[in-house]
């Protein structure tokens, strides 16, 4: 699902993360076996931002969504999310 929608994950421990905007305007979805937390905007569908099953204690950030996330130095490293239980230990 990542790979189609240009998700850029960018985990960051919860305690270093404020929403500023408005939690109320948020929805979210579960797949599968329901642990992560996937928030959505209920004004335009954008998804910017889930809970992750792989990490309990931190956001996943879809980099794409900051403002002018281009002129940050984001180093990308490739994962494969479509196989990601075999694949986890690589990254955590």
């Amino acid at each position: 699902m990542c790979e189609k929608t240009a998700y850029l994950h960018l985990i960051i421990p919860k305690t270093d993360v404020k929403l500023l905007g408005d939690f109320d305007k948020l929805n979210n979805y579960q797949f599968n076996k329901k642990i992560a937390k996937h928030y959505f905007c209920k004004v335009c569908g954008i998804k910017s931002f889930y809970q992750p099953r792989s990490h309990p204690d931190c956001w996943s950030i879809n980099a794409r969504c900051l403002d002018d996330f281009l002129k940050y130095k984001i180093k990308v490293k490739n994962f494969d999310g479509k196989n990601w239980e075999q694949n986890i230990h690589k990254i955590t």
